[in-house]
């Protein structure tokens, strides 16, 4: 069995999402492994992963506005060191994930056809993400 990791650093956009999937597959190619799991993880409390529709882009804006609705800026937060997008940010990454793991099969993600691997920016200013990628499985 082999392992390995790697980092990727991804420029946001404001208050987005950001699909990495080729930049994780590239990682998974040079890896050598053909069969095993992949796990992203996301270095940041105001940002997260999802794995979501990459075909309409519609679907990353419907959940975008989706989400300002479920936390928005204008709520009665306590928390707000950073700014007013501070804690909506937190609330919104504590609803999604922080990781996601994905098999490998034949040396390749196996996301299904109409599957992304997707950066959720949750602040209103772009970000520099660090996302740490471990690769376990067999050469």
């Amino acid at each position: 069995m082999s392992c390995t990791q790697d980092e990727i650093t991804i420029e946001t956009r404001p208050r987005g999402l950001h699909d990495i999937t080729a930049e994780v597959a590239q990682l998974v190619r040079q890896s050598g492994i053909r069969c095993g799991l992949c796990t992203v993880f996301m270095r940041h409390t105001s940002a997260s992963l999802v794995i979501q529709e990459n075909a309409d882009p519609a679907v990353t804006r419907d959940l975008a506005r989706w989400m300002a609705e479920v936390a928005p800026e204008s709520s009665r937060w306590e928390h707000g060191a950073e700014g007013a997008d501070d804690m909506p940010a937190h609330a919104r990454a504590a609803l999604t994930s922080t990781s996601e793991s994905i098999p490998v099969t034949d040396g390749r993600l196996a996301l299904g056809t109409w599957q992304g691997l997707y950066v959720w920016e949750h602040r209103a200013q772009p970000h520099r993400r660090r996302i740490l990628v471990h690769l376990a499985g067999d050469e």
